[in-house]
C-alpha cells in the first residue's frame, strides 16, 4: 500500500506544478469584453457566416441578434446544408425585415470533409467571390465617376446557430482585435443552463478546459496550447486567403482549435477571451445530450498530437477526476498513517478546495434564471469523475456520426 501510495503522489505533483503554474496567469487575464459601438469608419467591415443544419428551432435568437449589431456588419450569410425544418423559409423571413440577410445553400459535402468546416469553407469562399465581383463594380463606378461601393470586407465572422449574440458584440470584438494587433480572436460565451443534468455535467465538462488551458484570456505559450471558440470566432479575411480557407480543418470535428492553431503556427497573433457579457449559448438540453454531443469533441484530438492528447487525459484524471474519489474512500478504507499518505491527502483535499473556488470564478459563464433547481450548479464538482472519463472515452474514439451525417474512420488524405 505504502508503494502504491507514493507512486500514485510521484504521478500527481508533476500535474499539480503544471496547473498552480497556468493558474497563476488568472490575475493578469484580459477581463470580459464589454458592448462597444464604433465609429462611422468601419462601416462594412465584417462579414457574418452561420453554419446550419436543421437548426430552425435555434435560428431566430441568433438572427435576431446578429440583425441588431450596428452596420459593422456589411452582411449576415446563413450557409446551409440543405435543412429539411424550415430552415431557409426562416433565413428568408429576416431577409425580408433586413438586406444583409443571406440564404448560401453550401455544395454538398466532400467525402474528406466533416460538415460544418465544409459549411464555413463555403462562406469563405462566398465573400471572397462576393468582394472579386464588387471590387469590378467599384471599377465601372469609378469609371462613370459615380461614387464606389464600400471596401471589401477584412474580417470573416463565424456565428454558429445556437448563439445568442448581444448588442455591440461585433463592434466589441473588432475594436478590441484591431486595437491590440490580432488576426484571429473568438471568445467563450455565457452558457445558458435549464435541467438538472446540465447543470452538473456541463460545468464539469467546461472545467476540463480550464485545466488544461488555463483561464480564459491568458496568453498561449505556443501554438500547440492555442484554445479558440468557433461559436463565435473573428478572423482577417487575409489569413484565411494565406491558409486556403478551412482547407487545414477539413477532417477535424474540433475546427475551431484546429484552425486557430494553424493560424498561429503561421505566425499569426490569435487569441481567446472571455465573452460573457456579448454572447450567451443555448447548446444542449440536458445531461445525456450533453454528454453525447459534446464530449465527442471535447478532447481536441484531431488538433493535438497523440501524445498532447493523453498528456491532456493524465492530468485531469491527476487534478480533476481523481481528488474527490479519493477522500471519499480514504473515509472507507483504512490507509496507512505515514507522512506520505499525510502528503497525498492533503495535496487532493488541496485540488478539491481550489475545484470549489473556480465553481465561483465562472458562475458568470452561466445564465441560470431559467433553470430547474439553480443550486445544483454549485454541485457540480460530484460530475468531475466523469467528465474526466468522457474525455478520456472520446480519445480512444474518432466520431462517426455528427448531425445526422456518417463518417467513415478510414478517409485518406
Amino acid at each position: 500500500m505504502d508503494s502504491l501510495i507514493f507512486i500514485l503522489l510521484l504521478l500527481q505533483l508533476p500535474a499539480v506544478a503544471i496547473w498552480l503554474s497556468r493558474l497563476a496567469s488568472g490575475p493578469t487575464r484580459k477581463p470580459p469584453l464589454t458592448p462597444k459601438t464604433l465609429l462611422g469608419d468601419r462601416l462594412g467591415a465584417v462579414g457574418v457566416m452561420v453554419p446550419t443544419l436543421n437548426e430552425v428551432h435555434r435560428l431566430t435568437p441568433c438572427l435576431t441578434g446578429l440583425t441588431r449589431q450596428a452596420h459593422e456588419v456589411r452582411s449576415i450569410v446563413v450557409v446551409d446544408s440543405r435543412s429539411q425544418d424550415g430552415t431557409q423559409e426562416l433565413v428568408q423571413s429576416f431577409a425580408e425585415r433586413d438586406p444583409r440577410v443571406r440564404l448560401l445553400e453550401d455544395d454538398p459535402l466532400p467525402t474528406n470533409w466533416v460538415g460544418r468546416p465544409w459549411a464555413l469553407h463555403n462562406g469563405y469562399r462566398y465573400f471572397c467571390a462576393e468582394d472579386c465581383a464588387e471590387d469590378l463594380d467599384s471599377e465601372a463606378m469609378e469609371s462613370s465617376q459615380e461614387k464606389p461601393r464600400l471596401a471589401p470586407v477584412e474580417w470573416i465572422l463565424g456565428i454558429d446557430a445556437d448563439t445568442q449574440p448581444q448588442p455591440g458584440l461585433v463592434a466589441s470584438l473588432l475594436a478590441e482585435a484591431e486595437t491590440e494587433g490580432y488576426d484571429l480572436v473568438s471568445l467563450s460565451p455565457r452558457f445558458i443552463l435549464k435541467y438538472p443534468g446540465e447543470l452538473l455535467l456541463q460545468p464539469a465538462l467546461l472545467m476540463t478546459l480550464l485545466y488544461r488551458f488555463g483561464p480564459t484570456g491568458s496568453p498561449s505559450p505556443s501554438p500547440e496550447r492555442v484554445m479558440a471558440n468557433g461559436q463565435c470566432l473573428l478572423v482577417r479575411r487575409s489569413v484565411l486567403q494565406a491558409i486556403d480557407g478551412y482547407d487545414c480543418a477539413r477532417r477535424s470535428f474540433c475546427d475551431d482549435v484546429t484552425l486557430a492553431r494553424e493560424v498561429a503556427r503561421r505566425g499569426y497573433r490569435v487569441a481567446f477571451w472571455d465573452g460573457c457579457q456579448l454572447l450567451k449559448v443555448r447548446m444542449y438540453d440536458g445531461a445525456a445530450e450533453t454528454w453525447r454531443e459534446w464530449g465527442r469533441s471535447l478532447d481536441l484530438k484531431d488538433a493535438s498530437s497523440w501524445g498532447q492528447t493523453w498528456s491532456d487525459v493524465w492530468l485531469l484524471w491527476m487534478l480533476q477526476g481523481l481528488p474527490l474519489p479519493l477522500l471519499l474512500g480514504s473515509a472507507f478504507v483504512s490507509l496507512p498513517a505515514t507522512p506520505v499518505t499525510a502528503v497525498l491527502l492533503g495535496v487532493n483535499g488541496l485540488l478539491l478546495l481550489i475545484r470549489v473556488a473556480l465553481g465561483w470564478a465562472i458562475a458568470s459563464s452561466y445564465d441560470r434564471t431559467q433553470a430547474q433547481g439553480a443550486w445544483l450548479f454549485w454541485l457540480s464538482p460530484l460530475a468531475d469523475p466523469l467528465a474526466a472519463l468522457r474525455i478520456s472515452l472520446s480519445a480512444l474514439h474518432r466520431p462517426t456520426h455528427w448531425r445526422g451525417r456518417v463518417y467513415s474512420q478510414n478517409w485518406s488524405e
